[in-house]
């Protein structure tokens, strides 16, 4: 047996710490590599944490890879009992080969006011992938889906990771500046760029960006009412549906009514075996009132086995306590 030890990622507010050291061992668990991993626990060395695990023998390079797309482990490392002598325990660093398609940037540097965190964005993309039916598809083969997309965090880490997206969002002035804060990007780090507008009849406008040459992604925005999703992204068939749901809302009647009207659509958009994943603040709207309602609603299966079911963590004061949920299309 191999012993490896997984540094946690940084994070740059104190606000998300927690959220960190709460998904780590799930994600990583759920990864592709889970399967092997043994003896998995946290572990302080020189005021640092990491996951302590084991592995069966060193990781294959398709697997350092794997490890490398992890949102919430920055740094990986084999553990040496001893080395010349010395005791240990040492660290020799390990590379994981994961090159990002685009730069992880792109999610990191864009502020506004609701942005969902970018480690929880990537977070939620590879829970999305690693529940699915396309778990050993790369990124660069698959589809993401953001009915709610907002300033486009979701969006630009699965581009990031790889993978074709489309966002649909009902304020104009979001999918204005989330338009020009691509092509701006894309600009300033010398990253090829083709924008295409569209007004699509009786439904609303639609951006399609091609960023990017090898290999070429696709990124479509849409303004327009999420109930239309099937209309704005004709030709795109999405493999997962990931959303972060409003928050700041007193009433569990707007997330009501809003997911009675879009989880239908969303649904029938996917693939048998393709993964709805959504966080929400279920501080007042609890998990099992959440599950009844996807359920009874559209045509999914709530996944409920360890870790599905350990997935809430804490954000601040306000949001005591923010819940994920998946749902596999059957």
């Amino acid at each position: 047996m191999t012993t490896l030890l997984a540094q946690l990622a940084p994070q740059r507010s104190t606000q998300y710490s927690d959220l960190v050291s709460a998904l780590a061992p799930h994600e990583l668990l759920l990864s592709p590599v889970g399967s092997q991993i043994s003896g998995l626990t946290p572990l302080e060395v020189a005021g640092q944490t990491y996951l302590r695990f084991e592995l069966p023998s060193l990781p294959t390079g398709e697997q350092m890879a794997e490890l490398g797309k992890l949102a919430t482990l920055s740094a990986f490392f084999e553990t040496i009992d001893q080395l010349d002598h010395r005791p240990g325990p040492w660290l020799r660093p390990l590379e994981s080969g994961f090159e990002p398609v685009l730069p992880p940037e792109l999610a990191a540097a864009r502020r506004y006011r609701g942005k969902t965190n970018e480690l929880l964005s990537h977070f939620l993309c590879n829970l999305a992938r690693y529940s699915s039916h396309f778990a050993d598809q790369p990124w660069t083969a698959l589809r993401l889906l953001d009915p709610l997309a907002g300033g486009g965090t979701i969006l630009f880490s699965a581009l990031m990771l790889g993978a074709e997206v489309a966002g649909v969002e009902q304020d104009q002035q979001d999918v204005r500046t989330t338009v020009a804060y691509l092509r701006q990007f894309c600009q300033e780090a010398g990253i090829a760029c083709r924008v295409q507008e569209e007004r699509l009849r009786k439904v609303g406008r639609r951006t399609t960006l091609t960023l990017g040459k090898n290999p070429p992604r696709r990124c479509i925005l849409a303004q327009g009412d999420t109930d239309q999703t099937a209309q704005f992204i004709t030709g795109f068939k999405p493999h997962f549906v990931v959303t972060d749901l409003p928050y700041g809302i007193q009433h569990n009647g707007p997330i009501v009514d809003l997911l009675t009207r879009g989880l239908p659509v969303w649904a029938n958009l996917l693939p048998t075996g393709g993964t709805l994943v959504f966080a929400w603040d279920a501080t007042r709207f609890e998990r099992a009132e959440m599950v009844s309602l996807v359920e009874t609603t559209a045509p999914l299966v709530v996944l409920h086995s360890s870790p599905y079911d350990q997935l809430a963590h804490r954000v601040d004061r306000v949001i005591k306590r923010r819940d994920i949920l998946v749902a596999q299309r059957i």
